[in-house]
């Protein structure tokens, strides 16, 4: 089933990007969904996001498909919150995920709410397929489990990480699974979810009701592991490069060339023009394995701008312009309102999440509001507190451990958050009486959840 650039080559032209929107027939009413969600890819590592020993055509190639996002935010600098956002279409700390669900009590720092109504339940309601394939990281046993939360079909990985692509084991314990079965496949990670996606679209073929994909990929995550031939390629095409810069390079070469299959399994099963795509990361990448988040500041665990910031783009032939941007403020939770609004489902009520579908084809506006983020953490840097940012405008105040001050910047003069703006008082209160909201808000969610095995958490 490999299939190199070409595939997505074909996908283009058979979408109609080559001939604009007036030679393509008009989409269903109700696409497929395919959203992609890689681990840890920082906004600069990607060739079309001027990363200059990379070569990812696949993705790049679909960043140009369709609108591509200028300010898309994860909504939390760290796996787990922005996987709970996207799911609840919520602040993931007022659905009791403030920080990373593990494997181990004592290093727990979430507990999914149990009575949140998530996406897979949402669009099944509306007639919709769904499925996870790959890292779901939301939770070991019931009712914490894709298939307990709504999802028709399962295949992937229960846990936080893996200590090895091949291996795909965390601390020793196989998290991985066929719906609820362990099961104990061969081969690098990147490389089954890819098959396993492409399985699954081959088995919606013909299908009367559409379908939800969720593809979640744990590449580029640490450990740094690339296939050998996939490194020896990229060493012999860069000389001189870092050693741990070529292992990063590689192993996201490796992932785009996954990602090119699935999207030409679209075309090869005659679903790509009824299938709205999204690609997109749930947080910046990890600078001391090599990542780029330039041309911004800071890096995954952190409230600058290259632990938030996120490539995103959206693809839908005939219903999105291929070539076109979106600058609004888009964060994670904000894909539930918009796939609701795409399938005529009633979204859940009192969420945070805004549909982003009229302001992407420019066909309005979407209203100022404040983005807000939280992340929960232990060790003696964080001390299991929270630590917050809070974006309005122009304005963003943050910090990145509990016990520094809140820094105010004025994004549109210092984007790269170089030089922190004193005085402003009045922007400053306003700022921090909003986040104080919040916080207090948050403060009535239980995150711990309950669990008879000292060992594992919910």
């Amino acid at each position: 089933m490999s299939r190199g650039p070409s595939g997505l080559v074909a996908f283009v032209l058979a979408t109609g990007v080559a001939l604009g929107l007036a030679g393509v027939a008009a989409a269903a009413d109700r696409p497929n969904i395919l959203f992609i969600m890689v681990d840890d890819l920082g906004i600069g590592d990607l060739a079309c996001c001027g990363a200059p020993d990379m070569r990812t055509p696949n993705i790049d190639a679909l960043m140009g498909a369709g609108c591509r996002f200028d300010n898309a935010y994860a909504n939390c600098p760290v796996c787990s919150p922005t996987r709970a956002a996207f799911l609840s279409g919520r602040y993931p700390d007022l659905v009791g995920v403030p920080g990373v669900v593990r494997t181990h009590r004592d290093n727990n720092w979430g507990y999914l709410d149990p009575g949140a109504r998530l996406l897979p339940e949402v669009l099944g309601d509306a007639g919709y397929h769904t499925a996870l394939v790959g890292k779901w990281h939301l939770g070991l046993v019931e009712p914490n489990t894709p298939l307990g939360r709504g999802f028709d079909h399962f295949h992937g990985f229960l846990g936080d990480m893996m200590d090895d692509y091949y291996k795909h084991r965390r601390h020793g314990v196989n998290y991985m699974r066929e719906g609820r079965e362990t099961i104990g496949p061969d081969g690098h990670a990147t490389d089954l979810f890819s098959d396993w996606a492409i399985r699954y679209l081959e088995s919606r073929a013909g299908e009367e009701a559409p379908f939800f994909l969720f593809l979640s990929y744990n590449a580029p995550h640490t450990p740094i592991q690339p296939p050998a031939d996939w490194l020896a390629k990229v060493k012999a095409r860069e000389p001189g490069i870092d050693g741990r810069r070529a292992k990063l390079v590689a192993l996201i070469e490796h992932l785009d060339a996954g990602v090119g299959r699935v999207i030409a399994a679209l075309e090869d099963n005659g679903l790509s023009k009824e299938t709205l795509v999204v690609f997109t990361s749930d947080n910046g990448g990890q600078a001391n394995v090599g990542a780029r988040n330039a041309p911004w500041r800071g890096e995954k665990q952190e409230m600058w701008e290259g632990g938030l910031r996120v490539p995103t783009c959206v693809v839908w032939p005939g219903e999105i312009e291929p070539g076109s941007r979106f600058g609004g403020g888009a964060m994670t939770m904000d894909w539930l309102p918009t796939f609701a609004e795409l399938a005529g489902a009633t979204p859940p009520g009192g969420i945070e999440g805004r549909s982003l579908w009229g302001a992407i084809r420019g066909k309005g506006e979407l209203p100022d509001r404040a983005m807000i983020w939280v992340r929960r953490e232990g060790g003696r840097k964080y001390g299991g507190l929270a630590y917050h940012a809070i974006r309005k405008g122009r304005w963003k105040l943050l910090r990145n451990t509990p016990f520094e001050p809140m820094r105010l910047f004025d994004l549109e003069a210092d984007p790269g958050e170089r030089s922190p703006v004193e005085g402003r008082g009045e922007i400053r209160r306003g700022l921090e009486a909003e986040l104080r909201g919040h916080v207090r808000r948050a403060g009535f969610v239980p995150w711990q959840g309950r669990d008879p095995d000292p060992e594992r958490v919910e």
